[in-house]
């Protein structure tokens, strides 16, 4: 099943479940959204439960935090990743701090689904990775799957969280076929996983990265180096446990983001695992990132985006120590 169809299956069978579960965005209704993520949800669920919203990020916030306080579970679609920033202020000093501001005594079940990243051809504002901003943010969950079974069953954990979880969703994997077990998950939604077991470099991403690392560790293996790559699917909280084991064993780091690579998600990883992995390390940490730059014209896309051959890179740089 392509990832965005996932998205969908798990829309639908959490809008199924509970009736308190609604949709909100810019062209979720009949048109089905951009990338038709939400396609036949507004056919089958009405226009009072998928609701096509006026152009106001702000706004859309603002509805559904006074929705979550009555109950509801608003599942708020961001049209572009860089569209969240007029939205920025409810996300990050209203939605984040209610229930730290009531003790707890009320509920945030807020779910942000948030298209994300590059490889489409695309130009700034809809190419951006915003995530180290809300991962920043004390009071939001942050997630971003990779593959189509992690797509289908974490939105629907994001649905069930209590929490405000911001969803990011790599838009340039929407179409990329891959397995899904609709009957049973294996791993909860703040799990990472090892995506590729090897015994030379650990290298961890999340995201459409994870491909691009997958594609490196075959390139490697040709030329019989082994990579461990690690997905990490929850970017706040993150798994480190994994990655801690998988580095004791390897000696070896690399981590992989398409996002800025000044104060960012990997600058924490690299940071984290230093401290708490410093005897193992064979080599420094290396970070592989997009560059500290506006997000470029489509033609250059190429070079600004980490692909294997970056990754490679690294992974030489790391093996020479």
């Amino acid at each position: 099943m392509p990832l965005g169809k996932a998205i969908n299956k798990g829309l639908h069978d959490a809008m199924a479940n509970d009736p308190k579960v609604l949709l909100m965005g810019e062209d979720i209704g009949p048109l089905g959204g951009v990338y038709r993520v939400t396609e036949g949800l507004h056919a089958e669920f009405g226009p009072q439960r998928v609701l096509d919203t006026p152009l106001a990020e702000s706004g859309i916030l603002g509805t559904a935090i006074g929705l979550a306080m009555r109950g509801y579970r608003p599942v708020c679609e961001i049209q572009f990743d860089g569209f969240i920033f007029p939205a920025f202020d409810q996300i990050t000093t209203q939605l984040s701090r209610m229930r730290n501001r009531h003790e707890g005594s009320i509920t945030m079940p807020i779910v942000i689904r948030v298209p994300y990243g590059g490889h489409i051809g695309s130009i700034e504002h809809h190419s951006e990775s915003p995530e180290a901003y809300f991962a920043h943010t004390p009071g939001l969950r942050v997630v971003s799957p990779s593959n189509s079974h992690d797509a289908y069953w974490m939105m629907q954990e994001a649905i069930a969280s209590d929490d405000p979880v911001l969803f990011f969703e790599p838009k340039s994997r929407y179409f990329v076929k891959s397995e899904i077990n609709l009957a049973e998950n294996a791993s909860p939604l703040h799990s990472a996983r090892i995506a590729r077991v090897g015994t030379d470099v650990t290298v961890v991403a999340y995201g459409a990265m994870v491909s691009t690392l997958l594609h490196a560790a075959d390139l490697a293996a040709e030329e019989g180096k082994s990579l461990e790559v690690i997905d990490l699917r929850s970017i706040s909280p993150i798994d480190y446990e994994p990655v801690l084991e998988s580095v004791r064993k390897t000696g070896r780091l690399v981590v992989v983001q398409e996002a800025y690579g000044n104060v960012s998600v990997g600058s924490e990883i690299a940071a984290t695992i230093a401290e708490r992995a410093f005897y193992s390390l064979e080599a420094p940490v290396i970070r592989v990132s997009g560059f500290d730059t506006p997000y470029p014209p489509s033609k250059v896309e190429a070079m600004y985006l980490p692909d294997a051959d970056r990754v490679l890179e690294a992974v030489d740089r790391s093996l020479s120590y």
